[in-house]
């Protein structure tokens, strides 16, 4: 008589290849974000209800991600990925050695990252909804200034990038399915 294998955790059950990790929540607010940012940047001066339209709809997804920062699932809680500065430093020091620790969740820098994107979202919208205003109507300060937000948010997107490129190399995931799927390698 042969010896069933030991394969996985006590009781001979063996553990699931994945698991979930992103909520659909956060995943419905990313994949909106990059839409509404995308159609938002394309139309710009030349279709500006639309522009307009998705620079609102962008500033209510904001609101509920910091909202559910607070009182979403673990892995979308604030309190689970954001990080002193000094630990953020230390990731991204292993992280470009591609000797850094991974995190089922959000790891330091991207933490970093997400406190930042909110930010500077939340700066363009305001900007934004004040160009809207009769007080601001016009105003070539404030469009410089929102505008200047802008293109930091587009350099932070292309830095976001890289951090989910090289995060996926360096442990072998594919970070951009787990924001689709939700799941990643337990």
């Amino acid at each position: 008589m042969a010896v069933p294998a030991m394969t996985g955790q006590a009781g001979g059950a063996t553990p699931p290849a994945t698991v979930a990790v992103w909520d659909p929540f956060v995943r419905l607010f990313h994949w909106s974000l990059v839409a509404l940012f995308v159609c938002a940047f394309l139309t710009g001066d030349e279709i500006a209800w639309l522009h307009i339209g998705a620079g609102y709809a962008i500033a209510v997804l904001v609101i509920l991600r910091i909202v559910w920062g607070f009182v979403g699932p673990e892995n979308a809680r604030f309190a689970a990925f954001v990080r002193p500065p000094g630990e953020v430093a230390a990731f991204l020091r292993d992280s470009l050695r591609l000797k850094a620790r991974r995190y089922l969740g959000h790891n330091p820098a991207g933490g970093a990252m997400i406190v930042a994107l909110l930010g500077l979202l939340t700066y363009v919208s305001i900007t934004g909804m004040l160009l809207t205003t009769d007080t601001f109507w016009g105003s070539h300060a404030l469009k410089e200034a929102h505008e200047a937000g802008v293109y930091a948010l587009v350099g932070l997107v292309f830095l976001h990038l890289a951090g989910v490129i090289l995060s996926s190399i360096e442990h072998g995931e594919n970070l951009v399915r787990a924001m689709v799927t939700g799941r990643k390698r337990a």
